[in-house]
């Protein structure tokens, strides 16, 4: 009688924007699947992720956090940068103070977390690390010139820390979603983007997004949660674009 495997202990995992939307969606899913996840958000609160609070833009306060994080896991195994933060502004109505604080959450923040991961994974021989990018890194947008050079800048270090990676057993990929619902979706009067009639006249009746709706982020999460697993052995330096066929069209 051929004796049953050994059961593989739970990754700990480091997730970052887990109090709302995407990361949310990401950390419950890898904790209903048995891993161990800690959030880091500049939200505190309490829910079913332990969130560890802490400012990304702020260098200091993104090292304390992610050692505190890595404190209460005693270690890390996946790291998953979804926080993300979005700033109106084109190239003649913004300026490079305008673009800053939006470069240090989307682009700074998860470029130095990935340097503080890999020196822990590395040793290990083990690691796998998804960034939440958009599909603004290859399509542009009016009006969003920061947020689309922050995740555009994001999916080339995702190629570039695959490659520093890929000796060490760390698995870089990034997921980048399309509309999605969330807290960025909503308009500052309230209404959720996808739901006016512009984005119904021209994405839905007019054909621009094929499956005729946005994403909810549980669906995001999915991939995700394949790409950080250990059933991931082969998939290294990819950007999974998650929109609905938005980008397959034009």
């Amino acid at each position: 009688m051929t004796a049953a495997p050994a059961a593989r202990p739970p990754l700990r995992c480091i997730v970052t924007g887990a109090r709302h939307g995407i990361g949310a969606a990401i950390a419950e899913r890898l904790a209903s699947g048995g891993d161990t996840v800690v959030g880091i958000d500049i939200e505190p609160g309490s829910g079913p992720t332990r969130i560890v609070a802490a400012d990304l833009a702020d260098p200091a306060s993104r090292a304390s956090g992610f050692e505190r994080g890595l404190a209460a896991l005693g270690g890390v195994d996946v790291l998953v940068n979804a926080a993300g933060v979005f700033r109106e502004g084109g190239v003649l109505t913004s300026t490079p103070a305008d673009w800053a604080p939006v470069w240090a959450v989307d682009l700074e923040a998860p470029l130095d977390l990935m340097r503080l991961a890999a020196a822990v994974m590395a040793p290990a021989g083990f690691g796998r690390i998804v960034n939440i990018t958009s599909v603004h890194a290859r399509v542009g947008s009016r009006e969003s010139i920061a947020y689309d050079v922050a995740k555009a800048g994001l999916e080339a270090a995702t190629r570039s820390a695959a490659l520093d990676l890929a000796g060490h057993g760390v698995l870089v990929n990034a997921v980048a979603p399309g509309f999605v619902r969330t807290r960025m979706s909503m308009l500052p009067d309230g209404r959720d983007e996808t739901e006016t009639d512009a984005f119904l006249a021209t994405y839905v009746e007019g054909g621009r997004l094929p499956l005729g709706r946005p994403a909810s982020p549980a669906e995001i999460a999915e991939s995700v949660v394949f790409l950080t697993g250990r059933g991931n052995t082969y998939i290294t330096g990819q950007v999974l674009t998650i929109d609905g066929g938005l980008t397959a069209t034009f």
